[in-house]
């Protein structure tokens, strides 16, 4: 059954950094292809559960743009990353790493470094639904999902919600369907200018038990590009 059509893709090369917008990607057995690659650690927190630099910590991080250079070949790809300030630095480059913190050091994961799960999913409709709730319209940015699904007409906010167990058929590759993404303050982040808004994760706290979107992970690899369909199998 078709449930909808893909709007957007994302890679985020450098977990928390700012996303690259695709209009096609390999969606691999660990994601799309170079999604999270590299992430940068805190000092003394190399053995931690989560030892990764973030946004929680530096709500400035999205404003570095890396960009993979060799975008044929994303998995052996190296990245170089655009700083605020309009300097374009390696992301091995150990300046890069410096002008995020002491001791702070870069890592690099063939398989990607997600928090959950390798894919994660939002529709358009939950979108909407969230800036309702909010009071003012709010950037997918936010939110950091590799897939923007726009569901099918007439459908009511959070679908994919629905879609949890399931196995989607999304272009050429296949996701099961997981479970909800748990939001944290990272989507209280603006993607523009990296102030904070407490509102917003409390407004889907309260609203949405803290839930937008959904974690998947690839049961067949594939291509997938903007405006192939998107169907539930089974």
């Amino acid at each position: 059954m078709r449930v909808g059509t893909v709007a957007q893709l994302w890679r985020y090369p450098v977990k928390s950094m700012a996303g690259e917008r695709l209009e096609e990607a390999e969606v691999s057995w660990h994601g799309i292809a170079g999604d999270r690659r590299w992430a940068f650690v805190r000092p003394g927190l190399e053995r931690s559960s989560f030892p990764w630099l973030t946004m929680r910590q530096r709500s400035d991080m999205g404003q570095f743009r890396p960009a993979l250079t060799d975008p044929s070949d994303p998995e052996e790809s190296s990245a170089v990353v655009r700083t605020p300030d309009g300097d374009e630095l390696d992301v091995a480059d150990p300046a890069l790493a410096a002008r995020l913190g002491e001791g702070v050091r870069v890592m690099r994961q063939n398989r990607g470094i997600p928090d959950i799960a390798p894919l994660s999913l939002l529709t358009t409709s939950t979108i909407e639904g969230l800036s309702e709730l909010v009071g003012r319209p709010l950037d997918v940015r936010r939110f950091r999902p590799n897939l923007l699904v726009a569901p099918a007409p007439g459908v009511e906010p959070f679908p994919e919600e629905g879609w949890v167990g399931r196995v989607l058929r999304i272009g050429a590759a296949a996701m099961r369907v997981d479970l909800l993404d748990r939001r944290c303050v990272m989507i209280n982040v603006d993607p523009d200018t990296a102030e904070r808004d407490a509102a917003v994760l409390r407004t889907v706290t309260r609203e949405r038990d803290r839930c937008a979107g959904v974690y998947g992970t690839t049961v067949q690899p594939g291509r997938v590009a903007v405006g192939d369909p998107v169907e539930v199998l089974g």
